[in-house]
C-alpha cells in the first residue's frame, strides 16, 4: 500500500503542491484530512512554536479527527513536559505519546551518552532510536500515509529549499507553516492567547532535548543552538 501511494504522490507531487500554494495553514490541513481521512496525522515537540499548529486544529472541525503524536524521548527539559500539560489541556487536544522502545538507561549502557562525543554519527544514531524509528513505527500502527509538521522555511537552510508537500521515507509529509515567518508566529500566538514556553521566557527560540539546547546568543541564534552545533536537523523531516 506504502508503494503505492509513493508512486501515485511522486506523479501527482507537482499539482498538489500548486494547489497547495493558495491555501491557508488551517486549509491545508482541511485538505490532508478530507485526502487521507483518518489516514492523516500531524506531529508536535511541544516545542517554542508548536501551539500555533495544535490551536489551528482545535480551532477547526478538525480537533479530535486527526491524530496528534507527539514525539516523546525521554530527554525533554521539565519545562517541556509542564508545558506539554499546559497546552495539552488548554487546547483539549487528545496525543499520542510515542516513544523508543529502548529507556533511557537501557540506550546508554549499550551506546553511552551518544550526544556527548561531539561526533555527527553519533547523534544520528541517537535521532534514529529516539525519534525517527518511534515516530516510523507509530505512523505504520495507524497506517498513516500524510503527516503534518510545523517547520518553518526561515528554520535551517535545509527547511528554506522545502516544499508544502513532499515525501519522507515513503509517505507524504505536509509543511502547513512552512512560510509562515517568526513575526507571523509571534502575532498568531498573541491574537490567539496561547501560553508561551517557560523556557522562551529564557532566551530560547527553539528547544528540543536538554542536552542539546542551549538560548540564544551573540554567535548562535535559532537551529545552530542545536546539538552543539553539530548538525541542526533531527532526521525527522528529511530524508537523510
Amino acid at each position: 500500500m506504502i508503494e503505492k501511494i509513493q508512486k501515485e504522490s511522486s506523479s501527482n507531487l507537482n499539482k498538489y503542491n500548486q494547489i497547495l500554494l493558495d491555501m491557508n495553514p488551517q486549509e491545508m490541513l482541511l485538505w490532508g484530512y478530507k485526502k487521507f481521512d483518518n489516514q492523516f496525522a500531524i506531529t508536535t515537540s511541544f516545542g517554542i512554536q508548536s501551539s500555533v499548529l495544535l490551536n489551528i486544529v482545535s480551532k477547526s472541525s478538525l480537533q479530535k479527527k486527526i491524530k496528534i503524536f507527539w514525539i516523546d524521548t525521554g530527554y525533554l527539559p521539565p519545562e517541556t513536559y509542564q508545558y506539554a500539560e499546559k497546552l495539552i489541556n488548554y487546547l483539549s487536544l487528545e496525543v499520542e505519546v510515542l516513544q523508543s522502545e529502548l529507556s533511557p538507561a537501557r540506550m546508554e549502557s549499550l551506546y553511552g551518552k551518544l550526544w556527548e562525543t561531539n561526533k555527527r554519527s553519533d547523534l544520528d544514531k541517537y535521532h534514529e532510536l529516539r525519534k525517527i524509528k518511534p515516530l516510523e513505527k507509530g505512523l505504520e500502527k495507524n497506517n498513516i500515509k500524510c503527516w503534518a509538521s510545523g517547520v518553518r522555511s526561515s528554520q535551517t537552510e535545509v527547511r528554506n529549499k522545502m516544499r508544502l508537500l513532499a515525501i519522507i521515507r515513503q509517505r507524504l509529509s505536509l509543511r502547513p507553516l512552512l512560510k509562515m515567518t517568526n513575526k507571523d508566529i509571534f502575532y498568531y500566538m498573541q491574537e490567539n492567547n496561547l501560553p508561551a514556553h517557560p523556557l522562551f521566557k529564557k532566551g530560547y527560540s527553539t528547544v528540543g532535548d536538554w542536552h542539546s539546547s542551549e538560548p540564544d546568543g551573540v554567535n548562535k541564534q535559532g537551529r545552530a543552538t542545536r546539538f552543539g552545533g553539530v548538525k541542526q536537523e533531527c532526521g525527522i523531516h528529511t530524508n537523510n
